[in-house]
């Protein structure tokens, strides 16, 4: 089975679950290609020379649940995440006459409800709190539908920009602080794909799914590093250079290199945790990647 094969079993499953009523068809599209679906759109004009037409029961759909929520007719574009990925989640783009209201993470798992259910609880618990640096988005709704659960969530102004350094710093020591006396706290996924600048220079970050408190001060700064690494190395190679730069990369939080050596290494061990968790090796198994970083680190502590 392609990666393709498995976005289109995913795409139709997602759709029996959100588009459950059986009157007047209407007609979607799947973007940006039929042969490589990656998000489900209302039918256009144009969009013949895009894809192929989908045509999807709208009685009792999600559309119409929401359009009750938001109290105005709604139209929405349906973003899939790879299936392959644990913590995968329809994700539902609301517009109403042509304006965005919404991003609406739709929790269709026991795992993927947890993950949501945890991201619409820190994001209550972060908007009470009076950060200067990060801008969170507002929950606009949180709750169920059909078994599923549905956090809607206010569109941030996202400009695809690189984040200057020194922003990134304050950022981390921001999200750190907000554990209270529980100790650090982190994002969790503090990854260049979650964060944007903003025009007023405060920092925007959305995916608050992971968020956690009582973690190893830096975790997000060591998780940053890590993901940008990957983008460029294989695995292994990545955990040994976020190994190599970890005073680099926490020297700004005041750590020494020796807490700084033990913090990337604490990061990398929980950071595979989680896949275990999660049932799911996106970097292949452990001791490809991880153990041979710390079996060597072993002699030296």
């Amino acid at each position: 089975m392609t990666d393709t094969d498995i976005r289109l079993s995913y795409l139709g499953d997602t759709l029996r679950l959100l588009y459950p009523g059986q009157g007047d068809p209407r007609a979607h599209t799947l973007l940006p290609h039929a042969r490589l679906p990656r998000r489900l759109a209302p039918r256009r004009w144009w969009h013949r020379l895009a894809g192929r037409r989908v045509l999807l029961p709208m009685d009792g759909s999600i559309s119409a649940h929401l359009g009750e929520v938001f109290g105005a007719p709604v139209e929405i574009v349906l973003h899939v995440r790879p299936a392959r990925r644990a913590n995968r989640k329809p994700i539902l783009e609301v517009h109403s006459d042509g304006a965005r209201l919404a991003f609406v993470k739709v929790g269709d798992t026991d795992r993927a409800r947890a993950l949501v259910d945890n991201e619409a609880a820190a994001l209550r618990e972060l908007a009470g709190l009076p950060l200067k640096t990060v801008v969170t988005p507002t929950v606009l709704h949180h709750g169920s539908w059909r078994g599923l659960s549905l956090l809607a969530l206010s569109p941030l102004p996202v400009r695809r920009r690189r984040v200057p350094g020194p922003l990134l710093v304050r950022a981390v020591k921001e999200i750190a602080a907000t554990g209270g006396p529980d100790g650090a706290a982190w994002h969790g996924d503090l990854a260049p794909w979650n964060i944007s600048p903003s025009a007023d220079g405060r920092l925007l970050v959305w995916d608050w799914e992971r968020y956690a408190t009582g973690i190893p001060y830096g975790f997000d700064a060591v998780h940053h590093f890590f993901q940008r690494a990957l983008r460029r190395m294989d695995p292994p190679t990545a955990a040994r250079a976020c190994l190599a730069q970890a005073l680099r990369t926490l020297a700004p939080f005041g750590l020494s290199a020796a807490q700084a050596r033990q913090t990337a290494l604490h990061y990398l061990i929980a950071l595979a945790d989680r896949h275990a968790a999660d049932g799911h090796e996106p970097l292949g198994p452990p001791d490809h990647w991880l153990n041979p970083v710390v079996d060597h680190q072993e002699p030296l502590t």
